[in-house]
This record gives C-alpha cells, structure tokens and sequence, in this order.
C-alpha cells in the first residue's frame, strides 16, 4: 500500500480480524505516476519517489506505536516477499524500533522469484537480517496455503517453548546504547535462535 494503517487493534474476536482483512484494498498512488504496475504488483510506483510496499515504515510503527505499550512475550508476523517500495524509513530503523519494543520478528515469506524479471529478487535478504537480529527467522511459504497454516504452527510451537536468559551486565553505564549479546550452546550439535542484543537504560528513561 501507499500508507500504513491500523485497521483492527489486538482483539480474540475472529469476527473482527475477518471485517479488517476484508477491509483493506490498495489505495490510488499519487497523480504523477507511470502506468506501469509496480515490481512486487502494488500501486503504480512514482516516477520521482516509487511507493507501494511501505513495509520498513510498517515495522517501525506497529512496534513503536502498538507492541512497545505491551508487556510479555511478544512477536510480529510479517505476510511479506521481502522488497520495501517507498518506506520513508531504513531497514535498520525497522530493526532498531522491534529491538526497542522487545518484539521477535517472524516473516513469512511470499514471494514468487521468477515474477521479480530482470532486476531480480532480494527480499529474502534483508528480511532474514530483520528476523536474525530480533530472535526470529524466516519461513519460506510461497503461494502455498498449506505451507503457511504449516508456519503458524511452528511459530506458535517455538513461542510456547522458549527459554529466557537473564544477567546483570558489568556495564552499568546508563547511556541508552546497544548492547551485543551472543549465546553458544556447549553442544555443537544444537542451534540457537535469540536476539542480537538489547538496548541500555538511557539516563531520562
């Protein structure tokens, strides 16, 4: 889309989230546009500023605006193939905002390789640094129904079985700054899956 809506708050109501996804539809570009459809097949792209996939815009609020005023476990699943078209924000905005909200990003990725032509496709690329850095991972769908309901089940399934770690840093510097963290297991055998790190306590907070 050309802009980031909220159209359903959290809700248990499979009745509302039905009416919101029933509700959303592509929204006209602006007036100076091609007439070319755009690569990922949203909005016509502009020929000065291109938009229609506002996807690191649309990290960045559902994190800063939504998931930071919650508390617990919290995740976010992108339906997605990756390419950012339009997002006033970087990729490493979108990161940064998740990190700050304690959110672990999921991406399921939806995306046709041999429709992107030309250009190519390198969604995958930067959606696997997003979901690495913020404790998630990338789960390659497709088109296919089957392969998605599949992705949710694993998500659900890791969620449920997460372990967390706690310890006091030695750096009791309140200065807001992000701090590196890396867990290997003593068994080589085993992978882990965590977040790079975290930010410090700044001095106003």
């Amino acid at each position: 889309d050309v802009e980031v809506s909220l159209l359903q708050d959290f809700t248990n109501s499979n009745r509302l989230l039905r009416t919101a996804l029933n509700s959303t539809k592509i929204n006209s570009p602006p007036d100076n546009c091609s007439g070319l459809p755009g690569a990922g097949g949203g909005p016509l792209p502009c020929h000065s500023m291109p938009k229609g996939t506002l996807l690191y815009d649309g990290v960045y609020l559902a994190a800063h605006d939504v998931l930071s005023k919650e508390v617990g476990r919290k995740a976010m699943i992108l339906l997605t193939d990756g390419e950012d078209q339009g997002s006033q924000l970087k990729l490493r905005d979108a990161i940064e905002s998740a990190e700050r909200s304690d959110s672990i990003v999921y991406v399921l990725l939806c995306a046709d390789r041999g429709f992107y032509g030309f250009g190519g496709y390198s969604g995958d690329r930067d959606m696997k640094k997003l979901t690495e850095e913020t404790g998630g991972r990338v789960i390659d769908v497709g088109n296919k129904i089957d392969k998605l309901k599949n992705a949710f089940d694993q998500i659900a399934r890791e969620l449920r079985s997460q372990y967390n770690i706690g310890y006091i840093s030695t750096n009791r510097a309140k200065d807001g700054a992000f701090r590196k963290v890396g867990i290997r297991p003593k068994n080589t055998d085993y992978k882990t899956q965590a977040r790079a790190g975290y930010y410090a306590v700044g001095k106003q907070d």
